[in-house]
């Protein structure tokens, strides 16, 4: 299980506007709490070693990166939840730290000196650096360097534990592959673009009836189109859902993913064909069929890459559970 080394010692000054994305987050959070702001206040005891609130605070944003974009705040709401996975972590990596310790491990001298490297890569020049160091590291190399090799140390007694105990075989694979079978079965799919005119849930006569002479006008010049650009350009035009932004094109669908109506339809059609005007209960609905697939097993060679992938995670989610329940066994934990 590799470790972002940055991730485990690096904690972004919170309260510099500066430092703040200018880009917003995908999921806006709601309702941030303020800032919270280490001062280095003793938060964690884990076998007589105190950790603070800066490496809570870091861990924190570990489990919330977005509230990096928003100056070091969190919802109001997950803060909570928030702290309470941050603490666990912390807990676990203080934890492995030790173990790795008591087990003699020791870190090369070169791979030392490339966590340095990759460190400072994480800022744009060498006074943001600087700053860092002094405001994070006491103004200390030395203690730069010590955090960087905890979290070395943390990674190797990890890979020891996890990452080499997780592979999974190519026989493991197959085995998983052949036990697995309906798992893997690709059902009935077609591949359609539509244009929609929506209506509502409750139109008036007058409504509806508006909509139908629309959906009449577009079904006119989608008969007369020939291919798949063609029918996308009026989709583009024309149509009112969110699919017109991609040329009306849904990709490959199985049963139970549209309307009832269009599916009833759509799995009846010919490829290259387009439909007639289809009530789909608050739409009328064009469809055109691009291909159509018959239920069958997708190939091993095909599901491998990714199953591996996911089986991987898997063992390796189970591995670090099972070394977090044996190290807590022993330890004193206490929070402060």
């Amino acid at each position: 299980m590799k470790l972002n080394i940055a991730n485990l010692i690096l904690i972004a000054s919170l309260t510099a506007a500066a430092q703040v994305a200018s880009h917003a987050p995908t999921v806006q959070p709601a309702a941030p709490a303020p800032a919270v702001v280490p001062s280095g206040r003793p938060v964690l005891r884990v076998n007589g070693t105190v950790l603070t609130d800066r490496d809570l605070v870091r861990e924190m944003l570990n489990v919330f990166p977005y509230a990096k974009q928003h100056g070091g705040r969190f919802p109001k709401d997950s803060e909570p939840e928030i702290r309470k996975a941050a603490m666990r972590n912390l807990e676990f990596e203080e934890l492995a730290y030790q173990e790795a310790k008591r087990r003699g491990l020791v870190v090369a001298p070169a791979k030392l000196t490339q966590g340095v490297k990759d460190l400072r890569a994480q800022f744009d020049d060498e006074s943001q650096f600087q700053q860092y160091l002094k405001a994070e590291q006491k103004g200390s190399p030395e203690e730069l360097r010590s955090k960087i090799r905890r979290a070395i140390l943390i990674e190797l007694v990890l890979k020891s534990e996890v990452e080499s105990r997780a592979k999974i075989t190519d026989a493991q694979l197959r085995a998983f592959y052949d036990k697995n079978p309906e798992r893997f079965r690709k059902p009935d799919s077609i591949s359609i673009q539509t244009i929609t005119i929506a209506y509502g849930d409750h139109p008036s006569p007058a409504d509806k009836q508006k909509a139908r002479k629309q959906a009449e006008d577009a079904w006119k010049q989608a008969k007369a189109t020939k291919d798949y650009e063609g029918f996308g350009l009026i989709a583009e035009k024309v149509s009112m859902d969110d699919w017109r932004v991609m040329m009306g094109d849904h990709k490959w669908l199985h049963r139970g993913r549209m309307p009832e109506a269009v599916e009833k339809v759509a799995f009846t059609m010919k490829p290259g064909e387009v439909s007639g005007i289809i009530d789909a209960g608050d739409s009328f609905v064009i469809v055109r069929l691009n291909g159509r697939e018959d239920s069958h097993l997708v190939g091993f060679s095909e599901v491998k890459p990714q199953l591996k992938q996911d089986l991987e995670k898997q063992k390796k989610d189970e591995l670090r559970a099972a070394f977090d329940q044996r190290l807590r066994k022993t330890a004193k934990i206490e929070e402060l």
